[in-house]
Order: C-alpha cells, then structure tokens, then sequence
C-alpha cells in the first residue's frame, strides 16, 4: 500500500524507477541553467511585475493594518469583484455569498476540489499533456488518473474517440483552457462534448481557466457558459497569470454552492485563508478597465511573436499557441526524436534552457510526444530577443 507522499509524487512523475523521490525536471533544468547563465525559459514565471496601481493598494492595506486572517472563503469585497468580473466578461451572476470562495492561488482550488469530491474507486479524466498539479493531486486523492490525447499541431483532442477516456467511475473531467503546456484554446465544438459525455456519466467538471485573458485571436469560452454545464461545473483562476503577481498566491473558485461548499470543507483545512491585503488589492485589479486586459493579452502576443522567430531560426517547427505563457517546438525537425536529452543539454549548448513536453504525461503520452519542448515566453523583450538570437545558433551547434 503506497503512502500519500508517494501516490502524489507518482501522480506528479517524480518518482524514480525505485520508488525513492527523483529530483524534479523543472529543478534539474534550472540548476543546469544557472549553473552556464542560460536564459532560464522553462518555468512559467514573468521577470516583470504587474501593475503599480495594484502594488501600491496592497502597500496601503498593509499599513491600515490588513493584516489578520482573512474569512475563510475570503474577504467579501473580493468575492463581490470575481462574481462582477464573471458577469462583465461572460454573463455569469455567482453569488458571492455562496458560490464564490478565494484560495492560495489555483494550485489549492484544484487540490480542494479534486481532493473534496474524487477518491479511492473513482476515475479523473483529463487531457494529456497535462499541468502536474492535476496528476498530483489525483494521485492524492486516491482516485485514478485517466487522459484523452491532445494530438499535435493543433493540439486537439480526436472528438470521435473521446468518448473512449470516459466510464461509469469517471467522477471528474479536469478541464485547462487555455491549455498548459500546449497553448491550445478549446473550440465551442470540443468543450460542449465534453459537457454532454460529463452530463451521460454524471461527472464533475473542474475548468482551469488561469490564462483566460491571456489569449491570441480566439475569444475565451468559460464551460459554464455552455447550456447544461452550469450546474455541474466549478470553475478556477487566479491572479497570478492575468496581473503577474504569482508571489502572491490568490486564486479563487466559483460555481453551485453544493459544490463550492464541498471544496470549501476541504479548504478550510488546507491554509484556511491567505493574504488578506492582498486580496483587497485584486478586487480593484478585477475592476480595471476592459483596455488592461486587452493589452495585457496584445503585449504577451508580441512576446510570442519574437520567441517564435528565434525557434524557427533554429531550424524547430514551431507549434501554434493560442494562449496562455507556452509555446511549444518539435524538434524533430532537426532530426532530435529525445526532447529531453536535447533539454539537458540546451543550457550549456546555446544558452537557454527549456522543458521536455514528455513530463507533463504518462509513459504512452510520454513517447507520442518525445520530441517537443515547451519554452515560457512571459519574459521582458530584451530578453526574449536575446534568447532568438541564442536560438538561431542552435542548428549550427548540434
């Protein structure tokens, strides 16, 4: 019988064929990237903060003395701003007294949901490539993780076989849109077959939407906007991606109020609250200007753009991204059928550092995607285009 620590670290693919914790990928990477002063693009962090307007509110609850617990669904202020910010972008009314709770970032509305309605004899679905957290937390849970495959280029998931990843056990579908590592974005036509196969098997629908205003032409589509979802979708995202303040750990969940409630037993007990003066300096990000966010969107797309250009320099083919920090390359391209071991060598080799997309799967999505890298684009411009240009000496070095 595993222990909870390792059914997590197994979920998560951090378990060595021994059984004893292997150092993470995400570590190795960026110790190699330190180690010869590479352009560290793995991980999915921005090197620039968000707006000073927000930084200077959260200095001013500090000195007002904000600085006790929080309630533990969060302070109502900032409940009243997700449930304003859900009506003004997508027509969604949650009730913030019941149907909204804040969290330590997404990373604990996914841990409590999973944890809150998933466990032993259940199925998870989600897709494959898929954001750890979701592995580990479902590995945590008890419950088995099941995935659909997102094929490449487009990175979507084969509609005429999907119904194939459900069953009776599956308790809940986990959802990322826009898609972590892909950069994918989920048409109308995909997300509302999931709702119908989640209403046929009676499932939960978990919808990570972190990077729902960093997107790139296609319009954002909330799952509980779908007919018949609306019910049985809890709906997660943070402020972390959209305002880049991921130090301060504030995310939030929404969605019926029995299910709200469950996470909200389980959260309770996780970190109960978190942040108080912070949270009141999101609740006035929420309420920024529609031009925020559309600029925020306009400026990563730009960064996109010149970190493209740098990977089909290098000779790699360059997979689309529709949204979110990622875009993804195939190496193979250049012959590399081991992403990984190119990964490994990246840092020393030309001076930037990337993930393997094989980690965020399972041994069979492992090998399907084996010649992908993911490489994080939510970096000031004069680095990104110092990283092209260390990109396109890539071919002449292998």
């Amino acid at each position: 019988m595993s222990t909870p620590w390792q059914r997590t670290a197994e979920g998560a693919n951090l378990l060595g064929p021994d059984g004893s914790l292997a150092v993470t990928i995400f570590e190795e990477i960026t110790t190699l990237a330190g180690r010869h002063g590479a352009i560290n693009l793995g991980q999915g962090f921005p090197d620039e903060d968000g707006p000073a307007e927000l930084n200077r509110i959260a200095r001013e609850a500090i000195a007002a003395g904000h600085n006790q617990y929080a309630p533990g669904k969060g302070i109502l202020e900032l409940r009243t701003a997700v449930a304003e910010h859900q009506e003004r972008f997508y027509g969604l009314t949650p009730d913030p007294e019941t149907e909204v709770i804040i969290s330590t970032g997404a990373t604990e509305a996914i841990a409590s949901a999973v944890l809150s309605l998933a466990g032993a004899g259940d199925e998870v679905l989600t897709f494959e490539p898929f954001y750890d957290s979701y592995g580990a937390m479902i590995g945590l849970s008890g419950a088995t993780h099941t995935t659909a495959a997102l094929l490449a280029p487009d990175f979507m998931p084969d509609l005429a076989t999907l119904e194939n990843s459900f069953s009776p056990r599956t308790r809940m579908v986990i959802i990322n849109n826009p898609h972590n590592p892909t950069g994918a974005m989920f048409p109308v036509e995909v997300l509302a077959e999931v709702v119908r196969l989640a209403i046929k098997y009676d499932a939960v629908i978990l919808t990570d939407e972190v990077y729902e205003h960093l997107t790139f032409g296609p319009r954002h589509i909330p799952v509980a906007t779908l007919p018949g979802a609306a019910d049985r979708t809890l709906t997660i995202s943070s402020a972390g991606k959209t305002f880049s303040f991921t130090g301060w750990k504030i995310g939030w969940m929404s969605g019926p109020a029995e299910l709200v409630a469950a996470a909200r037993t389980v959260k309770q007990f996780l970190t109960y609250s978190s942040g108080t003066p912070f949270q009141t300096a999101i609740a006035a990000g929420l309420r920024m200007d529609t031009e925020f966010f559309t600029g925020a969107a306009a400026t990563l797309k730009r960064k996109r753009d010149i970190l493209s250009e740098g990977l089909r320099a290098a000779g790699l083919e360059v997979l689309p991204s529709q949204g979110t920090y990622f875009i993804n390359a195939d190496t193979s391209a250049l012959g590399i059928t081991d992403a990984t071991a190119l990964a490994r060598r990246l840092p020393e080799l030309i001076g930037v550092a990337a993930i393997p997309v094989p980690v965020f799967c399972h041994p069979d999505g492992a090998q399907r995607t084996r010649s992908l890298l993911r490489f994080a684009f939510c970096k000031k411009e004069s680095l990104l285009n110092e990283a092209a240009e260390r990109l396109a000496t890539l071919r002449g070095k292998l």
